[in-house]
């Protein structure tokens, strides 16, 4: 394998929805490099971290039933016991509640933590205070999945956009099959995930871990007797 192959094969693809970023930042590097060269520097770093921040690196996620993998990248910044949103139409009885926070240094491209069906899917419009605050799980702006499991388990996924974040990005669609570790959305910039588990789940994560999207179990449904096994996605 040649030098070039060999480092090509240690980048992440970048997601589609950053090529405009990309672009963009690119563009205003050449406009401070016309003004002063300085700037145009510190424009050639600034692209460089938005091309590092729209990776989509292929992740290896665990299969086996019943357990959880992380939908997000980042710190888990709470593992408590909490009622979901109104508006998931999830039971009113405290359920486990996994957050993950995302910095802008972290991949953002959020996946399913387990395979299902995307049996609803709500958006509601909202502020964008500090997303590692615990009041930004109902003040922020936010989308959310609900996924149905072919056990009969509801989970809920909830995209927070965060004091940087402005857009939201599902991929997938409500009635659409998903498997574990598939991308279903994204966040732009700064941002955290919640996470909703039936009650009686066992977590299997603490504060202040981190998390790999699509790879980290996070908690455990049920004892499940299956094999394990791996697919890449």
């Amino acid at each position: 394998m040649s030098v070039i192959n060999s480092i090509r094969s240690q980048l992440a693809p970048i997601h589609p929805q950053g090529y405009p970023f990309i672009g963009g930042f690119a563009f205003a590097s050449l406009v401070l490099f016309w003004l002063w060269a300085p700037l145009g520097w510190l424009g050639v770093m600034a692209t460089l971290w938005c091309v590092y921040f729209f990776r989509d690196p292929t992740r290896v996620t665990p299969a086996r039933e019943g357990i959880v993998v992380a939908p997000a990248d980042g710190r888990i910044s709470r593992v408590a016991s909490a009622v979901p949103p109104p508006e998931l139409e999830l039971d009113e009885q405290p359920h486990l509640c996994i957050s993950i926070f995302m910095s802008v240094f972290d991949c953002h491209i959020n996946r399913s933590p387990l395979p299902g069906r995307i049996e609803r899917m709500v958006y509601r419009e909202g502020a964008f205070i500090s997303a590692d605050l615990d009041k930004a799980s109902e003040s922020n702006e936010r989308n959310s999945f609900v996924i149905a499991t072919a056990g009969g388990a509801r989970i809920a996924v909830i995209q927070i956009a965060g004091l940087v974040a402005r857009r939201i990005v599902p991929f997938v669609r409500e009635g659409e099959t998903v498997g574990a570790g598939q991308r279903i959305g994204m966040i732009r910039f700064g941002s955290r995930v919640d996470l909703y588990l039936p009650a009686g789940t066992q977590a299997l994560v603490a504060e202040g871990q981190t998390a790999i999207a699509g790879e980290t179990v996070l908690a455990e449904l049920a004892a499940a007797a299956a094999d394990r096994g791996f697919g890449a996605a």
